[in-house]
């Protein structure tokens, strides 16, 4: 019934779509925390260090702002699907999943560098899709290599989603070697302008440059996961396996751009998952981000499976998984 009642797009669902927001945001408000001693806490990124500046450190200030920019990030979500329209259907479970996800861990619910880095990283990949079957060279691949770069500078890890950049030359151009010239520049451009910014201040590009190599670097904090995370880690694990797996032996029965939509977005997956496993400066601040890829394909399994019910039960059980957690967190 729950599930049923999300996948329409009336003004009713919108609504849930809000409620829901509240309610799994709730805990974050009611007690207010400031990030934990991350690496890009204590040495920020240029960016982030501008906005952590500019937020101060009132912690409720920051759950304000970053709820604000996740709003931002919701529709943004809804919108990559309604303008490529690569699940085929009009629907808002994408961001009622990214909902869940980052309810998975409600110490990632507070100002952080990683949802901003995000946001650049969803640009980047609209900018990306929109060059399909565009004539001669397509300057698409400079944009979205500039939107990453920018993002970097607040989360410098997502430096190593330049690899979507290559992996969508690939799947939509022809191998043309200036896009991928002008994508590389595309992803050196704001750092160029970082440095000169620094050189002209007479600030040290020295410390910017240990900055960097310690974000990426430096081993992360460890993170704590109660015996119900693991729980539902493992449960969501299996989910997304399984969509991956509707979504594979499906994907010869899709159209051409949907396809290599779905492509780009496994791409991303696996790259955050990599990140995870084998990159010591990331940690579960990643959900940020492989949390849009997975909501894609959660959403897509959710409105096709036709076992209706066995859907109806498994989302049903993920929804009050994560909304126990996010109990515990407020009691």
């Amino acid at each position: 019934m729950l599930l049923k009642l999300l996948r329409g797009t009336g003004p009713g669902v919108l609504f849930l779509l809000i409620v829901t927001t509240c309610v799994f945001w709730a805990g974050a408000f009611l007690h207010p925390q400031l990030p934990g001693i991350f690496i890009y806490e204590t040495r920020p990124m240029p960016l982030y260090g501008l906005l952590k500046m500019a937020i101060g450190s009132n912690p409720l200030t920051g759950e304000i702002f970053t709820l604000a920019l996740f709003c931002f990030m919701l529709f943004y979500l809804v919108s990559f699907n309604t303008s490529i329209f690569f699940i085929n259907e009009r629907t808002f479970l994408p961001a009622y999943f990214y909902i869940l996800f980052i309810a998975i861990f409600p110490q990632c619910q507070v100002l952080n560098p990683v949802l901003p880095a995000s946001v650049f990283l969803m640009m980047a990949m609209k900018r990306i899709m929109d060059s399909y079957r565009k004539p001669g060279t397509a300057y698409n691949f400079f944009d979205a290599g500039i939107y990453i770069s920018i993002g970097t500078l607040f989360y410098a890890d997502l430096a190593w989603f330049g690899v979507l950049l290559i992996a969508g030359i690939i799947l939509l151009r022809s191998g043309n070697f200036i896009e991928i010239l002008i994508s590389l520049f595309g992803l050196a451009a704001p750092f160029i302008i970082t440095a000169g910014l620094y050189y002209v201040l007479g600030k040290d590009i020295g410390i910017l440059l240990e900055d960097i190599r310690d974000n990426l670097l430096e081993k992360a904090a460890g993170y704590q996961f109660t015996r119900l995370a693991i729980i539902l880690l493992i449960y969501t694990g299996l989910i997304v396996i399984v969509s991956t797996g509707f979504l594979v032996m499906r994907m010869n029965s899709k159209k051409i751009k949907s396809r290599k939509t779905f492509s780009l977005l496994l791409w991303s997956l696996v790259i955050s998952v990599a990140l995870f496993l084998f990159v010591p400066s990331v940690s579960v601040e990643i959900v940020w981000i492989a949390g849009i890829p997975a909501c894609y394909l959660l959403a897509h399994y959710f409105i096709f499976e036709r076992k209706k019910v066995f859907a109806e039960i498994v989302f049903t059980l993920f929804f009050l998984l994560v909304l126990l957690i996010q109990t515990l967190k407020i009691f």
